[in-house]
């Protein structure tokens, strides 16, 4: 299964609408850097280990590579840009809805998703339906989620027509 590193924001927007579960049921690996594991999600999400997540170490090379990032892009968070090293560490797709880690990341030719992109994933799998999908966006905008909502607009409309065509 193709590996994808996150950061804490996506698995916080998939815990706020109780798709976590499904997230880990989707054919891919996630993971996040021990350090933004322990500081971030240790205490109040320490269950996500036992759902799957897949805590990685950096490698001596990739924290030097995190520190230089920092110096380089200073607005992304420390433990953001440990997550971006580790994607490059590892050669696999970042998972991030945060604009400086994006801008930072595709600086970085790292291949990124985001949170649409996993409801999309939890929508071509058949864990939820194209309903069900505009219903947890609505969810994650009324509990104050930052996502680019016309974007969100956008792709929904793309994936219902999608979907139209094959059915």
């Amino acid at each position: 299964m193709q590996l994808l590193i996150s950061d804490s924001n996506i698995l916080i927007d998939l815990i706020v609408v109780d798709q976590i579960e499904n997230m880990f049921n989707l054919p891919f690996t996630f993971a996040v850097p021990d350090i933004l594991f322990d500081q971030e999600l240790k205490d109040q999400h320490g269950k996500l280990k036992e759902m799957g997540l897949i805590i990685k170490s950096l490698t001596s090379d990739s924290i030097a590579y995190s520190l230089r990032l920092a110096e380089q892009y200073p607005k992304p968070g420390r433990n953001d840009l440990f997550a971006l090293a580790l994607a490059k560490q590892e050669n696999c797709p970042l998972i991030t809805g945060d604009m400086d880690l994006r801008n930072a990341a595709n600086d970085e030719a790292v291949i990124l998703y985001g949170t649409v992109w996993i409801i999309e994933q939890l929508v071509h799998h058949n864990f939820i339906n194209i309903d069900e999908a505009r219903n947890l966006f609505n969810l994650m905008k009324e509990q104050k989620r930052r996502l680019p909502w016309d974007i969100v607009e956008v792709h929904m409309n793309k994936l219902e027509r999608e979907l139209a065509r094959n059915n």
